[in-house]
C-alpha cells in the first residue's frame, strides 16, 4: 500500500476493535500458501494458528473465490460505541483511522486510488490472487461518512453503520453489504444491477436514490425509495438464508419488514423525512420516545436511559437540529413531552 499524504489519517497496527482486519490477513495468508499444493497442509496450519491467537474466529478455507458473504460471515458483532474514529479496513488488512465527524472517501474509477478528505491518497490492489479485494468501512456512534464508490455510486452512512464493498466491481452484479443506515445514489448501469445485502433483506436496483435502515438491534428493517424502482427480497428463513418474499416499491414508498412477525408493510411517506439526517436534522412523526432517543444516542454516541416504561412509549413529533449540542436537543424534547432528565458524564437519564 502506498501512502501519499499525512493529514488527519493514521495507519495503525491491528487492534482488537478491528479483528476483521486480522481475518482479512488470514484470507490472504492462506491464499498465498494454498497456491503451492505441497504446502497446503502448512497453509491450513498457519490459518488455524492465527485464528487461535485472534480468539473465537474459525474459518475453513475451501472456496475457490472470496465473496462478500465470506467477508461478512467472518466479522464479529461490532460495538459501535467503543471507538471515536471512523475505521477503513483495506483488503490487505491495513487499518486507516479517520478522525473527522463528517468524513469523505472517494475511489477512482479503477478503484486503485482512494482519497480521504481533500488530499490524503492511498493506493491499493483491486484483487489479490485473482480474488476480488474488499474494503470494510466502520462508522461508530457519533460519526458519519460519505463515500463515492468506484462505479460512481454515492453512499451516505449514518452513525453505527458498517459497509462492505469491493474495491472495484467485477462480474455481472454490483454487490455490497450494509449494517446500519445509509442513503444510496446509485450510478445507472442497466447491465450490472446494484444489490444492497443486509442480514434480513436484499435490495436490487439499476440506478436510483433510496435509503435503507437495517440496525441489528432494531425490530424493523426499512427501505425508502426516492426515485426509480427497487425490488426487495426478504430472508424469511434464517437457517437457509433463502428469500421467500419479494416486493417492488415505487417512488415515495417505504417498505417495512418486521423481523419478529416476518410481516411486510408498504406505505406512502414523505421521503425527505427519512433522508434529513444527512443534513443534520431528524424528523419524527408519531414515533415513540424510545425510538427517538435511540437515534439520538447513535448520533451523539451517548447512552440514554428511559426509566419510565410508559414514557418510553409516548409518541413524539417534531424536528431536531443535530447541529446543536446534546443538552439542547434533550431540552427541546423535554419541552414537548412530560419528562425530566439528568445528564451525567457519558449518560442521560430520563424520568
Amino acid at each position: 500500500m502506498k501512502d501519499n499524504g499525512s493529514n488527519k489519517v493514521k495507519i495503525l497496527p491491528i487492534t482488537n476493535l478491528e479483528k476483521v482486519a486480522l481475518k482479512n490477513k488470514i484470507f490472504h495468508s492462506v491464499d498465498k500458501l494454498d497456491q503451492k499444493k505441497k504446502h497446503k497442509g502448512l497453509a491450513m496450519g498457519l490459518a488455524f494458528s492465527l485464528v487461535f491467537l485472534a480468539g473465537s474466529f474459525i474459518y475453513f478455507y475451501n472456496a475457490p473465490t472470496t465473496s462478500i458473504t465470506d467477508i461478512v460471515n467472518t466479522t464479529e458483532q461490532i460495538d459501535f460505541s467503543k471507538s471515536n474514529e471512523v475505521v477503513l479496513i483495506l483488503g490487505d488488512g491495513e487499518n486507516l483511522k479517520i478522525g473527522e465527524d463528517e468524513s469523505s472517501i472517494n475511489y477512482s474509477n479503477s478503484g486503485r486510488t482512494l482519497t480521504i478528505g481533500d488530499s490524503k491518497e492511498i493506493e491499493q490492489e483491486t484483487s489479490r490472487n485473482n480474488k476480488t479485494s474488499y474494503n470494510t468501512l466502520i462508522i461508530p456512534y457519533g460519526k458519519r461518512s460519505k463515500i463515492n464508490l468506484s462505479d460512481g455510486t454515492v453512499v451516505w452512512l449514518n452513525s453505527g453503520s458498517k459497509l462492505v464493498y469491493p474495491v472495484a466491481f467485477n462480474g455481472d452484479k454490483r454487490e455490497i453489504y450494509l449494517e446500519g443506515e445509509a442513503i444510496f445514489d446509485v450510478a445507472h448501469d442497466k447491465s450490472h444491477p446494484f444489490i444492497v445485502k443486509s442480514k434480513d433483506q436484499e435490495v436490487e436496483v439499476l440506478g436510483t436514490v433510496f435509503g435503507v435502515t437495517s440496525y441489528s438491534e432494531e425490530e424493523a428493517v426499512n427501505t425508502v425509495l426516492k426515485s426509480g424502482s427497487v425490488m426487495i427480497s426478504y430472508h424469511n428463513n434464517p437457517k437457509t438464508q433463502k428469500y421467500s418474499d419479494k416486493i417492488k416499491i415505487t417512488p415515495g414508498t417505504k417498505a417495512t419488514y418486521n423481523k419478529a412477525t416476518q410481516g411486510i408493510v408498504s406505505e406512502k411517506v414523505n421521503v425527505n423525512n427519512y433522508f434529513s439526517w444527512r443534513d443534520g436534522v431528524l424528523v419524527f412523526q408519531n414515533n415513540d420516545l424510545e425510538h427517538v432517543t435511540n437515534r439520538i444516542s447513535r448520533y451523539y454516541n451517548i447512552d440514554i436511559d428511559i426509566k419510565n416504561e410508559d414514557l418510553a412509549k409516548e409518541s413524539f413529533s417534531g424536528y431536531l437540529d443535530l447541529n446543536e449540542n446534546i443538552e439542547k436537543v434533550i431540552q427541546n424534547i423535554s419541552a414537548s413531552t412530560n419528562m425530566s432528565y439528568t445528564i451525567e458524564k457519558d449518560k442521560i437519564i430520563i424520568n
